[in-house]
């Protein structure tokens, strides 16, 4: 009697290849099912002084969705300005970048502090210090805010870290903002949208009753 042995040579590839078809399976079902994805319009520009009070909280969408030019924030002004005068804008945008204004070659004082992962309105009061100026590179960055976003290898979508972080104006004044989006409508990427308290008077405290619109 002859006994025939099973061949497992020929049947190994079989079997890595449908496990291999398996998996790409699941990453294509995966990426084909992308999350519902936060967008907003960009905010009118329209300057309105602050003034020395507390003001917010209040959001914003910046349109940052070219790659080739950034677009600046002025906090005392409650909106999105020229560039002509370097001490004229606290913060600028280029599609997920974000600098301060200050630092190597920049004319204000500004920096940027990470408080961490606490709620927006737990804030009553900034640190003094820590805040970190932005690096001079070719693609300017500021450490502290350079990471805001987590990435989605299966969606690639970017969503805001749940964290706030502290804002040392170009004149030495104070801010917080979180970060609650990064898509136009649309789901075109580039459109940043933040919320932020701003303290007008040039104190550190933030503890003064807030409105409750998140309107500018």
């Amino acid at each position: 009697m002859s006994i025939r042995l099973l061949d497992r040579s020929n049947a190994l590839p079989a079997v890595v290849l449908g496990v291999l078809l398996l998996v790409a399976a699941v990453l294509i079902s995966f990426s084909l099912r992308q999350p519902p994805i936060d967008a907003w319009p960009p905010t009118p520009s329209l300057e309105r002084e602050a003034g020395d009070s507390l003001v917010g909280p209040l959001q914003y969408t910046i349109d940052a969705t070219s790659p080739d030019r950034w677009v600046f924030f002025d906090f005392s002004r409650r909106s999105v300005v020229p560039r002509g005068d370097p001490l004229g804008w606290d913060l600028a945008f280029q599609r997920f970048h974000i600098i301060a204004n200050g630092g190597e070659g920049f004319a204000g004082e500004g920096g940027i502090l990470d408080l961490g992962e606490v709620p927006f309105d737990s804030i009553t009061q900034v640190p003094a210090s820590g805040y970190l100026p932005t690096e001079p590179r070719s693609d300017s960055t500021n450490p502290a805010i350079a990471r805001w976003y987590s990435y989605g290898w299966t969606s690639h979508l970017l969503k805001p870290k749940p964290h706030v972080w502290a804002v040392r104006t170009a004149d030495g004044r104070f801010a917080t903002i979180r970060i609650l989006g990064y898509y136009c409508p649309g789901a075109i990427p580039g459109c940043i949208t933040f919320e932020y308290l701003y303290q007008g008077n040039g104190g550190r405290g933030f503890n003064t009753a807030r409105r409750a619109s998140p309107s500018n």
